[in-house]
């Protein structure tokens, strides 16, 4: 009789134990009456005064996430690939090559990792990624090495004895880089803009 007796106990004890776990976990998000004496249809306030002791790390001001970059394939533009371990790189570095609709699109070829990416008037390229030119600059290139590497990588591929060395200058992020002649854009986080 003890042993059912305890067998019981523990079945009802472990039972609320998981009911009142599974309420902290979908508790919260149901309504299940008005504790604070609210009436029900007023709507929590989503966005609370924010804490004074907070401090915002990273300020983005609107008109910099909002400013457009025009970009001239036709013209000297290249738009150069920095791609950020774990953020999605790779399958948008793919939908660059693969889902953009151009005037002249990529040549991706089966069997080969890397695609042909001309402009429409010229045999130059207009994309710097790991599946337009490869690994140029080196595995998973950072800001540095990309600013360095490319220029010189670029010069290499176009034959063109005219060309004028790239450089950098105005930035998205606010950041100022300056060298030379010539702006290069960070056109979102992973993607940058080469102008000659």
């Amino acid at each position: 009789m003890v042993e059912r007796t305890s067998k019981f106990l523990l079945i009802v004890a472990a039972s609320v134990c998981f009911m009142l776990i599974l309420y902290q976990y979908v508790g919260p998000g149901l309504s299940l009456g008005a504790p604070s004496g609210r009436p029900y249809a007023e709507e929590p306030d989503l966005f609370p005064t924010p804490d004074p002791h907070y401090v915002k790390k990273y300020y983005f001001p609107v008109r910099e996430l909002e400013r457009e970059l025009a970009f001239d394939m036709k013209g000297e533009d290249v738009i150069v690939f920095l791609h950020i371990q774990k953020t999605g790189g790779t399958t948008f570095g793919r939908h660059l090559v693969q889902n953009v609709r151009l005037e002249v699109p990529c040549d991706c070829r089966p069997g080969q990792k890397k695609c042909t990416c001309y402009r429409p008037n010229r045999r130059e390229t207009w994309l710097f990624s790991r599946f337009s030119t490869g690994w140029s600059c080196g595995l998973h290139a950072d800001w540095t090495e990309l600013t360095n590497c490319v220029p010189g990588v670029l010069g290499r591929r176009e034959s063109a004895p005219n060309r004028t060395p790239r450089s950098c200058g105005d930035t998205l992020s606010g950041a100022q880089l300056f060298a030379n002649e010539g702006p290069y854009h960070i056109a979102s986080v992973t993607v940058a803009l080469l102008r000659a």
